[in-house]
């Protein structure tokens, strides 16, 4: 793959994947706890991970033993912080503060790259990130200023907010750390560390006794979130921070409440709203403007093996 323009189609698919996966993370943790969910889910994928790359003769021990604090540094903000205070949030707060919360990610991500890896900051990034940001909150609130009015924020809140602080600092990190490293080597390796912390916070849940009287319908939507939301949406993520900087790369995670919103409708019978298809143009609007928009001009980070 060869052109810069195929990475923005292929970027459609990460928020897609994600936004599937909400709606059946929220059938699986009714029958697992979270942790054990989130262990089980980045375990396949794992696994999967390490057989793709051993096929593909990718693995390459001198430079991981080269980037080996950089890979254990993102495997710890992008993997198990990340989902560690994603989850431990929810706990405490409500999911209209939640969503408002994580929809922070892309806004905190582009102030980091302008900040520490100098990319540029103009008008049009601004608006695009104003604009997705009132498409979100459009979704989040549905189109009712009362309930933004009425938001208080709670401990929950602040924990998430360690959530948005570890994505964004995975975006920051992941595109040093991918500078002459294939991305399916960082995503094997990042994901397989991450993979087995949460397991280990997961002992301490006792869930995996019910594993075994899981239904079909969570094991099909287990197996839907390892490949599909954390195998190939991990990987292209990775090839587009890669190839278009965080700051771009992060606008495409505006579209996760989006997907997540027509994907409950469709297959969890969940109601839409007029907001909601609303918010939908407005965070469209924002993330083609926020990528369109003119960045700091360097040659493409060299990617072998990135091909998938």
């Amino acid at each position: 793959m060869k052109k810069v323009g195929i990475i923005y189609l292929l970027m459609l698919l990460v928020p897609l994947f994600w936004g599937g996966a909400f709606g059946a993370g929220k059938h699986v943790v009714t029958e697992l706890p979270p942790f054990t969910t989130a262990a089980i889910r980045f375990g396949m994928a794992s696994v999967l991970l390490v057989i793709w790359l051993t096929v593909q003769k990718g693995w390459d021990w001198q430079l991981m033993r080269e980037r080996w604090k950089g890979l254990l540094f993102v495997s710890v903000t992008g993997i198990f912080a990340y989902n560690a205070f994603f989850f431990l949030g929810l706990q405490y707060t409500s999911a209209t503060n939640g969503s408002l919360v994580v929809s922070m990610n892309p806004m905190t991500t582009t102030l980091l790259a302008v900040l520490f890896l100098g990319e540029v900051w103009n008008r049009q990034i601004g608006f695009g990130m104003v604009l997705s940001l009132l498409g979100v909150l459009t979704v989040i609130s549905g189109g009712s200023l009362d309930v933004i009015r009425t938001l208080s924020f709670n401990v929950g809140d602040l924990i998430l907010i360690g959530a948005v602080l570890c994505f964004s600092t995975y975006g920051i990190v992941s595109k040093a750390v991918l500078k002459g490293v294939p991305s399916l080597l960082v995503t094997t390796v990042t994901m397989t560390i991450g993979s087995l912390l949460l397991f280990a916070v997961s002992l301490f849940e006792g869930g995996w006794g019910q594993v075994p009287a899981i239904s079909g319908q969570s094991w099909l939507e287990l197996v839907y979130m390892a490949v599909c939301a954390t195998v190939v949406a991990f990987v292209i993520w990775n090839m587009g921070i890669a190839r278009l900087g965080p700051s771009k790369a992060s606008a495409y995670v505006n579209l996760v409440p989006i997907n997540a919103m027509w994907i409950s409708s469709v297959f969890y019978g969940e109601s839409l709203h007029l907001s909601q298809l609303v918010g939908v143009v407005l965070v469209i609007g924002g993330v083609v403007l926020t990528t369109r928009a003119p960045g700091k001009k360097t040659a493409p980070l060299p990617q072998k093996g990135a091909e998938v």
